[in-house]
């Protein structure tokens, strides 16, 4: 399996055909399959060796997506960058990494001579924004325009596809190692799932730095599908592009398909009668938003998948029929789904041994979409696959029909508006200004993104912040998202016999009288 093979099918069979749309450009295969090999040729002529790691730090784009297929065509390694986190945690995964090429759009390029100064091995930074490019870059469409085509180097199977960084139970962000053969079993799951089909038009509206969005475009790639790129999401610019390309399915996180749904653009005819399915996933969604969903998107199919970054991201999926209203009786709705085609899941106690149906315990998946492991962090690799199953993290029952339904995180993680966000990371940064003593980061219950943050603290003897200081402290050193949104300044934190917080007894107040202890 190699992630380019679909492309090369596309182009065989039908290269007239749209590949992709953004803004008022637009390519067939033909002409996109040739951008590929340039701007594999001009990555290689930049110095990209067999394996090398090569970053991207932009918005949404046709050239993200032609970033996407040239590295692994010139025989190199993805790290799409996080466009939420600070420059502190780019510059970490960047070191981490080792990448050698950055390509930085308009968005970030007041960032580009930060991140050249600072990040150890990057040696060349490709400007691939509209424009004239800055000072000491060298111009995407200049280089495509005087770069010979190369052949594919057909690193495939095993071979590293990409290293894509998510949040950190220790404090920093881990990088998780994907191969040709995980990204694109997890795609073919998604097809066997008839989650996407052939003849349709896939729109990228979810970063595409996030697997999520990668990874069912994956489906659409095998099929030979149009994909049609918006910069980032705006409700009114998604549902204009919606209409205007024709599109047949879009991946949302639940707060993006409120945000949709409840928008006055949604008021104002437009013809979405091509729409089919709408892909959701992060967090269950609501009945109440997903009756108004399906009222303000009639026929349109919602179905859930679930997963994670280490999985490619594809374990579970929850079919259109039990979203809909004459399925609800089942019981369903609030479920993860089932294990999808390529995987194995089953649900643990603490010693490893599969639990009674209806019974809470750890979540475990394996297949071929499991991860190779984490980037230089052998033992965190240890901890999460062990006998060749990931270990998520997340409590869940599986009931007779074997659906799960996530109860808790096992893991100290937070799910903000589809993002992860691991209390490590935020206590880390908390504990760096110097009033604090003690600091824990819980999930309370938010109407809007699912989970909120919230941060406990303890200050120093004679010291002062407000929570509004604490707060923009955070910002300086982590991405917005992480950063809490509500503080507790309290006496002290409540702690087990053997000294370590209990985070349970913090979390009780806010999901009290709910039936799950997570969004």
């Amino acid at each position: 399996m190699q992630l380019t093979q679909a492309l090369h099918r596309a182009m065989q069979q039908h290269p007239d055909r749209i590949a992709v749309r953004f803004g008022d450009r637009q390519r067939t295969f033909l002409e996109f399959g040739d951008r590929i090999a340039r701007l594999a040729g001009a990555l290689q002529r930049l110095g990209m060796q067999p394996g090398d790691r090569v970053a991207m730090l932009s918005l949404n784009s046709d050239r993200y997506l032609e970033y996407q297929m040239a590295v692994p065509w010139g025989g190199g390694v993805l790290n799409p960058c996080n466009i939420r986190w600070s420059a502190a945690e780019i510059l970490y995964s960047l070191n981490d990494s080792g990448s050698n090429i950055l390509l930085v759009d308009e968005a970030f390029s007041p960032l580009i001579e930060k991140l050249r100064h600072d990040a150890s091995t990057v040696r060349e930074v490709v400007y691939c924004g509209d424009g004239d490019a800055p000072a000491g870059t060298h111009s995407y469409e200049a280089l495509l325009a005087t770069a010979q085509p190369v052949e594919d180097a057909v690193r495939r199977g095993d071979d590293l596809a990409g290293i894509f960084y998510t949040g950190g139970t220790t404090g920093f962000p881990k990088g998780v190692m994907l191969s040709h053969t995980n990204l694109y079993s997890s795609g073919l799951t998604i097809v066997a799932e008839g989650v996407a089909f052939p003849d349709g038009t896939y729109l990228h509206a979810a970063p595409m730095f996030h697997l999520a969005d990668m990874g069912i475009a994956m489906a659409h790639w095998i099929h030979g599908n149009a994909h049609s790129i918006v910069p980032a999401f705006n409700p009114e610019g998604v549902l204009d592009i919606l209409a205007r390309d024709r599109v047949t399915q879009v991946l949302l996180v639940p707060t993006m398909i409120q945000m949709l749904v409840d928008h006055p653009a949604m008021q104002k005819p437009r013809d979405l009668s091509q729409l089919r399915t709408v892909v959701y996933g992060a967090s269950p969604m609501s009945e109440a938003v997903i009756d108004r969903a399906m009222k303000a998107l009639p026929g349109v199919d919602f179905v859930q998948a679930y997963g994670m970054t280490e999985l490619s991201p594809v374990a579970t999926i929850n079919p259109a029929l039990y979203h809909r209203a004459e399925a609800r009786k089942l019981g369903k709705l609030r479920s993860a789904g089932r294990a999808s085609f390529a995987m194995q899941v089953k649900i643990v106690d603490p010693v490893g041994n599969e639990v009674p149906r209806g019974t809470v315990g750890e979540v475990l998946v394996r297949g071929p979409n499991v991860m190779q492991g984490y980037w230089n962090q052998p033992e965190l690799t240890a901890a999460a696959l062990r006998d060749g199953w990931m270990h998520t993290g997340d409590g869940a029952y599986m009931d007779a029909d074997g659906f799960i339904f996530v109860a808790d995180r096992l893991k100290d993680m937070i799910i903000s508006g589809g993002e992860n966000v691991y209390s490590a990371e935020v206590e880390n940064a908390l504990a760096q200004h110097p009033a604090i003593a003690a600091c824990a980061v819980i999930g309370i219950p938010d109407d809007e993104w699912g989970e909120s943050v919230h941060a406990v603290v303890v200050l120093k003897p004679g010291q002062a912040a407000a929570p509004a200081e604490l707060i923009a402290h955070c910002k300086q050193l982590i991405a917005g998202y992480k950063c809490p949104r509500s503080v507790d300044l309290v006496e002290a934190l409540p702690l087990s016999g053997a000294g370590k917080v209990l985070k349970t007894k913090l979390r009780e107040p806010f999901w009290q009288g709910r039936e799950r202890a997570v969004a």
